[in-house]
């Protein structure tokens, strides 16, 4: 899976890795994470089962753009105090629709996770000719009082930025003790070689991440918005999440046309090993119910 750029217009260029072939699935990142988040194993899974993959870095983190402009602090934030060229999801899903155009896809299957769902979401709803489902990870529509991170869960993502790689990978298993899949083992040695990759790719990601962040505060609720969805659409979320409590996949399903919630036991913001398998069915099943209602629907 050798990494590629894509000029997806307005000065952003997107690295992305493609593999396997087949029915066409893009995989769509959370907040600060890179593209190395979708991790081989599901990648392998995903590609076996016939799909070509494509998974990217958004703006602002890894080896894609990064703006340059100051990331809003707490306060800025819960003032809705934006820097002039701080960007929305609204903008996020344009780069994820430039992607689509340099790959030559005129439609997509999308699965997104957390924030990657958001993204996801807002494509689905603002472009539907270009996507075939939608498959929605641990994400919700931005609505107030649901599907937010837990009072401790904030006060860990505003801790000090990590100074070096040391820093940064113990403050990654750190996190992922606090928001992590309670119900399976934590696999510390991944977490650690992840996160170790995401410095090296992208040494002291903090203020892409802030802005980030405040990317999808400025979005605010999206709920309306979700509801016009017309892509068949799959929500997945676990019971133990920290980061986007479980109400949030709550909500999108009861926004979105159709959709169904999966409520995976155990599961909290990561992807556990042990469940690579068990999403990858869930991927393909939904993905394939969705081309088989497009190829019976008659013609008009």
């Amino acid at each position: 899976m050798s990494e590629q750029s894509a000029d997806v217009g307005r000065g952003i260029t997107l690295t992305y890795e493609r593999h396997g072939s087949g029915i066409p699935l893009l995989l769509i990142a959370g907040l600060g994470q890179q593209k190395h988040e979708w991790h081989d194993g599901l990648i392998t899974l995903l590609a076996d089962r016939g799909y070509d993959v494509v998974r990217f870095d958004n703006r602002d983190v890894g080896t894609s753009t990064h703006l340059r402009f100051r990331p809003p602090g707490p306060a800025d934030m819960l003032r809705k105090r934006w820097d002039p060229q701080q960007y929305d999801l609204g903008d996020l899903a344009l780069d994820t629709l430039g992607l689509l155009d340099v790959l030559g896809w005129e439609r997509a299957h999308l699965a997104g996770m957390s924030m990657g769902g958001m993204i996801g979401q807002t494509v689905a709803a603002r472009y539907p000719a270009r996507v075939s489902s939608l498959t929605s990870i641990f994400s919700t529509t931005g609505a107030a009082r649901v599907g937010r991170p837990a009072l401790s869960t904030w006060a860990r993502m505003f801790r000090k930025p990590a100074r070096t790689r040391e820093e940064h990978t113990d403050g990654a298993v750190m996190m992922y003790r606090h928001i992590g899949s309670a119900g399976y083992p934590l696999d510390e040695a991944r977490i650690r070689a992840t996160a170790g990759t995401t410095w090296d790719r992208d040494p002291r990601p903090a203020a892409g991440v802030g802005r980030q962040l405040a990317g999808i505060m400025k979005s605010g609720d999206r709920t309306r918005e979700v509801r016009t969805i017309t892509a068949p659409t799959l929500v997945l979320h676990g019971d133990r999440d920290r980061m986007v409590n479980p109400t949030g996949g709550v909500v999108t399903a009861a926004a979105v046309p159709g959709a169904r919630l999966h409520t995976l036991p155990g599961m909290g913001h990561d992807l556990p090993e042990a469940l690579w398998p068990t999403l990858a069915d869930l991927i393909d099943s939904h993905i394939r119910t969705a081309e088989s209602r497009s190829t019976d629907a008659p013609n008009v």
